[in-house]
C-alpha cells in the first residue's frame, strides 16, 4: 500500500467495493454546559444510558471515571459502536462522539438529547459519513 504525503487521503475500495448504507460519526462539542452536570458521573452515565436508547442502540456496557478534583469521562459500549463522553466542568466544556452504525440508527437524536441535558448554550456538531465496504455490513454479529 502506498503511504499517503501529508494532507493525502488514499482509498484502498474501488466503488464498487462501497456501498451506500453509511455509518455516521458525530464529533459534539458542547460550550457553556451546566458545571454540576458536567462533574456528575452518576448522573452522565445516565445520561448516556438514555441518549444510546434514543439512538436505537443496544448498550453492551457503560464504564465511567470520575477525576479529582472535578471532570468524568464516560463511554457507553454498544453493539452498533460507542458514545463517548469527556467533561471539563471547570471550563463548562464537553467533548462528545458518537459512533453508530446499522440502519436504524439515529444518532443526531442521541446529540439533540445531550446538548438539552448538559444545558449547552452553544454547540458545535461535525458528522463524518463513514461507507465501510459491503463485505463489512454481509457480516452477522449476534449480541449474547
Amino acid at each position: 500500500m502506498e503511504v499517503p504525503k501529508k494532507n493525502q487521503i488514499l482509498s484502498s475500495f474501488n466503488n464498487d467495493q462501497k456501498v451506500s448504507h453509511q455509518s455516521k460519526h458525530l464529533l459534539l462539542e458542547l460550550y457553556r454546559c451546566d458545571y454540576e452536570k458536567l462533574n456528575d458521573e452518576s448522573f452522565l452515565r445516565c445520561t448516556l444510558n438514555k441518549a444510546a436508547k434514543l439512538a436505537k442502540a443496544k448498550i453492551l456496557n457503560l464504564i465511567s471515571y470520575k477525576f479529582e478534583p472535578q471532570g468524568v469521562t464516560a463511554i457507553a459500549l454498544l453493539a452498533e459502536s460507542h458514545i463517548s463522553i469527556h467533561t471539563w466542568p471547570e471550563s463548562n466544556y464537553s467533548a462528545v462522539d458518537i459512533f453508530t452504525c446499522g440502519q436504524n440508527m439515529l444518532p443526531e437524536l442521541a446529540s439533540k438529547y445531550l446538548i438539552e441535558a448538559l444545558k449547552a448554550e452553544e454547540h458545535s456538531l461535525r458528522v463524518i459519513d463513514r461507507n465501510p465496504p459491503a463485505a463489512v455490513l454481509k457480516q452477522i454479529r449476534t449480541v449474547v
